[in-house]
């Protein structure tokens, strides 16, 4: 149960549209550009509005003067670096329409991520989410009180941006076989996480036509902690290769081999996953799958101020393209690949 509010709530656009019976899109427009409406649906939403103590309406009315409004971003947690490159574009896109900035951590629950949702859905005009946990049914609910888009995740009836970081894995994946790799460990993410169990969908479809056995493991909380778990889990595999979930879990796992003298490449190739800045600097430097989180912070807020913009706002599909970027964490197969579990009984 959500608890009862500090301050009363602004009235926002969704509220002002309920109630006059027209779309949020059509409110913005004539708060912000009356040009855009008739001069009789002006004056009907002007008033309304005032009616209900929108801040911005009380403002002077004209093409010059801009909404003040808040547009919330959601993201899953702050201890993945990939995250800071979607808020930083988020934000950005967000300032230029000229909105208030929120940035909420849901802390990868499902169960927070909704309390969060129903309080904003309330109490800020529009929500960017970022790889949320909650059912398709449950964001459609809340996408039907406040505007909405989604990072990383396809639903139904929302506008939304993916980086298409199962394609990336698959090729990724290709690339070992042809390193001589034939036992390749898949560290999966949280057991919520869309992409994580994209990419698994994506890698197990791949292993039909290439000679290699997929070995799923555990699904990981995206940290350097559970990396060093991850790597143990990896090590008792066998595999001569890993593809991991994201960058954080494979540095974490790389230090972890280290400690248990498995050499990397040289006993384990380790692959990541978002190109983090650290990636480049790990040692030894990480292969991973690079795509732009600026970008799609960029996009996905876009997305969301167009259905304020638009005369007949749509959904908008986005897939971004990611590669494979090679690094000194990859090599070929070692000749006995056994060595690998035997040094995993070492501490």
């Amino acid at each position: 149960m959500i608890p009862d509010r500090r301050y009363a709530r602004h009235v926002n656009l969704t509220d002002i549209a309920r109630a006059c019976g027209v779309a949020p899109s059509t409110v913005s427009r004539a708060l912000n550009n009356p040009g855009r409406v008739s001069p009789a649906m002006h004056e009907r939403i002007s008033q309304k509005a005032i009616e209900m103590g929108y801040a911005s309406a009380t403002l002077p009315q004209g093409p010059e003067r801009r909404s003040r409004g808040t547009i919330a971003l959601l993201v899953p947690n702050l201890d993945n670096p990939f995250v800071h490159e979607l808020v930083k574009g988020s934000q950005a896109q967000t300032q230029a329409a000229e909105f208030l900035f929120l940035l909420v951590n849901t802390e990868d629950s499902a169960h927070v991520e909704m309390k969060w949702l129903r309080e904003l859905s309330q109490t800020v005009d529009g929500v960017v989410l970022s790889s949320p946990r909650s059912s398709d049914a449950e964001l459609r609910s809340i996408s039907d009180a406040v505007p909405m888009s989604i990072i990383n995740r396809e639903v139904d009836g929302i506008s939304s941006v993916t980086i298409d970081t199962a394609a990336s894995s698959v090729e990724a994946l290709r690339y070992l076989v042809t390193l001589g790799h034939e036992r390749i460990a898949f560290v999966r993410g949280p057991e919520s996480s869309w992409t994580s169990r994209e990419r698994a969908a994506a890698l197990e479809a791949a292993t039909s036509d290439l000679d290699v056995e997929l070995l799923p493991v555990g699904a990981f909380y995206p940290s350097l902690t559970a990396g060093a778990a991850a790597a143990d889990a990896v090590a008792l595999t066998g595999a001569t290769g890993a593809l991991f979930f994201n960058d954080t879990l494979a540095i974490g796992a790389m230090t972890r081999f280290r400690q248990r003298g498995i050499s990397i490449p040289d006993d384990i190739s380790v692959v990541g996953c978002d190109d983090i800045m650290a990636a480049e600097t790990s040692y030894p430097a990480l292969t991973t799958i690079t795509g732009s989180g600026e970008r799609a912070g960029r996009i996905a807020t876009e997305a969301l101020i167009s259905q304020f913009t638009e005369r007949a706002p749509r959904v908008r599909i986005e897939t971004m393209a990611a590669h494979l970027t090679v690094r000194d964490s990859t090599g070929p197969a070692p000749a006995a690949a056994p060595t690998i579990a035997a040094v995993s009984h070492m501490r």
